[in-house]
């Protein structure tokens, strides 16, 4: 499997993708491109593991992402 498919098969699950800055951004991947440029729904900001800001959705530039994982949080534990 490459990174590639491994970031198609995440598609559309919870993620979290933390950035160079050292925050987090936990929600829903909707889509990528090829420059890891990122759009994500129902998104939360997290500075120092602390919950900061809610987003309905979020864009974020490629450059700036460290890396993305697959969450194992849901849904319904954000509730």
């Amino acid at each position: 499997e490459t990174p590639g498919d491994f970031l198609k098969s995440i598609c559309g699950r919870p993620v979290v993708v933390k950035l160079n800055s050292g925050v987090d951004y936990r929600g829903i991947l909707a889509c990528l491109d090829g420059y890891m440029n990122i759009a994500m729904e129902q998104t939360e900001e997290y500075v120092n593991g602390q919950l900061k800001n809610k987003y309905g959705i979020a864009f974020i530039l490629g450059n700036d992402v460290l890396y993305v994982s697959p969450s194992k949080r849901t849904l319904a534990d954000r509730a």
